[in-house]
C-alpha cells in the first residue's frame, strides 16, 4: 500500500528506550527516536514523524534504508568530518609574532606589514588573508595606529583641550 512504511523493526521498545537514553549524539537521538515511534503500536507516518522532528522525510527514509541494510550499529554510527588542515602558521612563528605585538614601540600599521615580516624575519610564507585570521582572531590583536594630526595643529592647544 503506498505511504506504508515496511519496516520490521528487530529491536523491543523497551531496548530502543535504553538506547535512546543512552545516545550521547542529537543526531542519534532522533534516529532512535525514529524507531521508537516506528515501533509503537499506532505507529504515525513518516510524514508526521519528519514534521515533528524537523526533518524531511527523504531524510528519515535514508535513515531506515541505513537500519535496513547495516541495523542498529549503522544507524548510531555518524560519520565525523576530517579536524582541518595543516596549520600554514606554525605555532611558534604565532607566538614570535604574539611577542611581537604586545610590545608597544614596535607595531605594525597593516597586516600586509605583518604578512611582510613573517617572510622576511621569520621565513613563513603565507596568504594575506591567513595571516589576517591568525592576527586579528586567534592572537585577538588589532593593529591600530596613530591618527594623522594636521601639520598647522597647535600641539598645546590640543593637548589643552584634552585635559579638558
Amino acid at each position: 500500500m503506498a505511504g506504508k512504511t515496511s519496516i520490521t523493526i528487530a529491536q523491543s521498545l523497551e531496548e530502543i528506550t535504553a538506547r535512546l537514553h543512552q545516545a550521547s549524539q542529537p543526531i542519534v537521538k532522533e534516529r532512535l527516536q525514529v524507531l521508537y515511534w516506528l515501533k509503537q503500536e499506532k505507529a504515525p507516518s513518516i510524514s508526521k514523524i519528519a514534521k515533528a522532528i524537523g526533518r524531511h522525510r527523504g531524510t528519515l527514509q535514508e535513515w531506515l534504508r541505513i537500519y535496513r541494510t547495516g541495523g542498529l550499529a549503522a544507524l548510531e554510527s555518524v560519520k565525523s568530518s576530517p579536524g582541518g588542515g595543516n596549520r600554514v602558521i606554525p605555532t611558534w612563528a604565532e607566538e614570535s609574532l604574539s611577542k611581537r605585538l604586545q610590545d608597544p614601540e614596535n607595531g605594525f600599521d597593516s597586516y600586509g606589514a605583518v604578512q611582510e615580516w613573517l617572510s622576511e624575519t621569520l621565513g613563513v610564507e603565507a596568504e594575506y588573508h591567513a595571516v589576517y585570521q591568525m592576527t586579528r582572531y586567534r592572537l585577538k590583536a588589532k593593529l591600530k595606529v596613530a591618527r594623522p594630526q594636521h601639520y598647522k595643529q597647535d600641539r598645546d592647544s590640543r593637548l589643552a583641550f584634552k585635559k579638558t
